[in-house]
């Protein structure tokens, strides 16, 4: 078995012995082929010069040239379009100034009507709140002529409390309870 390996090995050795002395290379390497590969590019070179020069770069030239006079008519388009774009934002100037001026006009206008419209109401309200105001006072000073009766009402009655309390059996005269009271709560 180590000889089949050993001779196995030995053969690779030789084939690539074979290969680095003297075996063929790479055939455009290889200059006896020279000659023969050079008259072989010379011609196929002429031959894609004639392709081109009499198919390719006439039709190539010939949609240059329409792309010229395409693009020679479309700036002309554009330089019309632009004049007539000019014309029209003239005019839209024109008219948007007019429309603010009366746009304007009728704000002042309708500002004048609503200050006319907000005085008479602000007059109807002052009106309205005047005559509630006097409502208010005339309730108030009520409840006030109200609260004061009750107080000096509650006045006489703690007061004769507090003098059967402090004074147990003493006579309690009211006329003098409530001169009192009232003496001492109108000041």
């Amino acid at each position: 078995m180590a000889d089949e390996a050993t001779t196995a090995a030995d053969a690779a050795h030789g084939a690539a012995d074979a290969a680095h002395a003297g075996g063929p290379g790479m055939p455009q390497l290889d200059f006896s082929t020279f000659p023969n590969q050079i008259f072989w590019l010379v011609l196929t070179l002429l031959a894609i010069y004639f392709v081109l020069a009499k198919i390719a770069l006439p039709r190539i030239s010939a949609v240059i040239a329409e792309r010229q006079g395409a693009l020679t008519n479309d700036l002309a388009a554009a330089e019309d379009f632009k004049r007539q774009a000019a014309d029209a934002e003239e005019a839209y100037n024109t008219a948007l100034a007019n429309a603010r001026a009366e746009a304007q006009r009728i704000n002042q206008e309708t500002k004048e009507e609503i200050k006319a419209q907000l005085q008479v109401e602000i007059d109807r309200a002052d009106a309205q709140i005047a005559a509630r105001a006097s409502e208010g006072e005339a309730r108030i000073a009520e409840i006030e002529a109200s609260a004061l009766a009750t107080a000096e009402e509650v006045a006489r009655d703690v007061a004769a409390e507090i003098i059967r309390v402090l004074s147990p059996g003493q006579d309690i005269n009211a006329d003098a309870v409530a001169s009192a009271v009232a003496a001492r709560v109108r000041g």
